[in-house]
């Protein structure tokens, strides 16, 4: 691609209707407004929502990955465009669609509403051969109030980009075996797994936070508690990477702070989420408000846990609080922390071995794994958006080609980047 970058940022609200606007920058094409009738914005995302992956249904996580019309390409090839018709204006698609025969891609910035936040944009298809992702780079808005928050530190990725790199590798939740509900995310990691080569790397260039010698011992651990989150984040961090359990609070309950992290802390931590077992999860609360009302002598949230530059939530429905009215989930924990840009996944993450025990896939196969491995090195890039959408198209292409589940979105199109910058 050549040219001028050229951004559209595009913002939508809830009305009943579905109400868009948008507007360019670096560009002379016109900005204008959509609406979207509600009753067919509700038909087009409970379509989209009946092919996400239900693992608290019985049988929702084998339909996704057989049956859903994300587990095939045909059919969501033909979702795609549904989709494309429904929330992508034609004058907008037009401008995109001009820009791409000029060999331009621009950036296409988003702040979706409640209502549509699990639409994957990346995904859509205004022509049948042709996806959004292809021809734009794409990112969501972060609530400009969290963003223009006169108490948020953002921290510069220019200035600590050299500092370790925090990583919170599937760790082991207190009171739950490894094949329960808050169990191993990643399964036995072998020498010679994706994930072991990426903590060698930062570990060679000792960059890698908990400092180990053997790479297969960073994963599981039981001391990545929150006290040892807080000690190493205060330290200094250019980036943090989290892959394990999130907990996600449903829309209906209005309480997106309640949305929880799962690392090694046991039931005696203080915290404001309830202890489950011998576990007591980190909250959106805990990270926004610290210690307040918890101890004589409080702190903040983003005194105890600075959040670095860059952060991964790699977990289920990380990026859930995008789903309601005022968002104060784990997304706006991390931005108000200091984040300048945050990558989280949109629904609930099929593992490496359902893709394997109930779609079919290969054991080499490892569409989780190499999703963490592509996140983590689009954080090292100038340009982490752009990085991650190029994985995403290569992901495309290899789903285009093959129709092969462990090529379906379901793992790679679930993962969108909020920025702040």
């Amino acid at each position: 691609m050549t040219g001028v970058q050229p951004t559209a940022y595009v913002r939508m609200a809830d009305a009943g209707d579905l109400y868009l606007t948008w507007r360019w920058v670096d560009h002379d094409a016109p900005g204008g407004v959509g609406v979207v009738p509600e009753a067919q914005v509700e038909k087009a995302v409970l379509r989209f929502a009946g092919a996400l992956p239900a693992p608290g249904v019985g049988g929702g996580l084998e339909a996704a990955l057989t049956s859903g019309e994300l587990a095939s390409y045909e059919a969501e090839n033909i979702l795609a465009q549904v989709l494309s018709a429904t929330f992508l204006p034609y004058q907008l698609a037009v401008a995109l669609y001009e820009l791409h025969v000029r060999g331009v891609r621009p950036r296409l910035r988003i702040q979706p509403s409640p209502r549509v936040a699990q639409i994957p944009w990346e995904l859509l298809a205004p022509d049948p051969g042709l996806r959004l992702v292809e021809i734009a780079e794409v990112s969501l808005l972060a609530p400009p109030g969290i963003v223009h928050a006169p108490a948020r530190v953002a921290r510069s990725w220019a200035q600590t980009r050299e500092q370790p790199v925090v990583a919170v590798l599937d760790p082991r939740v207190p009171g739950f075996r490894a094949d329960s509900a808050l169990g191993s995310v990643l399964g036995r990691i072998a020498a010679d797994a994706p994930l072991a080569a990426l903590v060698a790397a930062l570990a060679a260039r000792d960059r890698l936070v908990p400092k180990v010698s053997d790479p297969v011992t960073a994963f599981r651990r039981t001391d990545v508690d929150r006290v040892w989150l807080g000690e190493v984040l205060r330290a200094g961090a250019a980036r943090l990477l989290y892959v394990g359990h999130v907990t996600a609070a449903p829309p209906s309950s209005g309480q997106s702070e309640s949305a929880t992290m799962h690392l090694a802390c046991t039931a005696d931590t203080v915290g404001f989420a309830p202890a489950q077992r011998d576990h007591r999860p980190l909250s959106a609360r805990d990270l926004l408000l610290g210690t307040y009302t918890l101890s004589a002598e409080p702190r903040s949230g983003p005194q105890l846990w600075p959040i670095p530059s860059r952060v991964a939530l790699i977990a289920c429905e990380s990026g859930g609080d995008l789903r309601f009215g005022e968002a104060l989930g784990l997304v706006a924990a991390m931005l108000t922390g200091g984040a300048e840009l945050v990558t989280a996944g949109r629904w609930a993450l099929p593992t490496d071995l359902a893709f394997q025990r109930m779609g079919g896939a290969g054991p080499e196969c490892r569409p989780l794994q190499e999703a963490v491995c592509a996140i983590d090195a689009a954080h090292e890039q100038t340009d982490p958006v752009a990085a991650l959408n190029d994985w995403q198209r290569t992901r495309l292409a290899a789903w285009r080609a093959t129709g092969g589940i462990e090529h379906s979105p379901l793992v790679w199109a679930a993962f969108a980047t909020v920025d702040a910058r």
